[in-house]
C-alpha cells in the first residue's frame, strides 16, 4: 500500500515559522516528484511548491521567498519550511508525490496550518 503522511501543522502567530513533513511508504520515493498544495476555506486548491526527482524547485508567487521545499530521499521524506507566515497562509496543506507524465500520483491526508493575526 502507498501512504503519504503529513505532519508539522499547527497554530502559529503571524511572522512565525512551521516545518511540514511528508513521509512516504510503498513507493520508490527518490524517483517521484513531490508537491505541496493547500486549500483554504472558500478557495480553490493551490499549488504551493514542487520539487522534482532531480531536485528542481518551483514556488507559487504568493510564497516565493518565504517557503522552501526540500527532500531527503534516504528518509523517504519531503519538507516544506514555511517562514514569515501570514494569516493568508491558513489552509490545509497536502503532500502529493507524482511520476512524470502523470503516470501515478498519491496524496497525503493533509495537515492544518493556522496563522493568527
Amino acid at each position: 500500500q502507498v501512504q503519504l503522511v503529513e505532519s508539522g501543522g499547527g497554530l502559529v502567530q503571524s511572522g512565525g515559522s512551521l516545518r511540514l513533513s511528508c513521509t512516504a511508504s510503498g513507493i520508490i520515493f527518490s524517483i517521484y516528484g513531490m508537491s505541496w498544495y493547500r486549500q483554504a476555506p472558500g478557495k480553490q486548491r493551490e499549488l504551493v511548491a514542487t520539487i522534482t526527482s532531480a531536485s528542481s524547485t518551483n514556488y507559487a508567487a504568493s510564497v516565493k521567498g518565504r517557503f522552501t521545499i526540500s527532500r531527503d530521499n534516504a528518509k523517504n521524506t519531503g519538507y516544506l519550511q514555511m517562514n514569515s507566515l501570514k494569516p493568508e497562509d491558513t489552509a490545509i496543506y497536502y503532500c502529493n508525490a507524482y511520476l512524470p507524465r502523470d503516470s501515478a500520483n498519491y496524496w497525503g491526508q493533509g495537515t492544518q496550518v493556522t496563522v493568527s493575526s
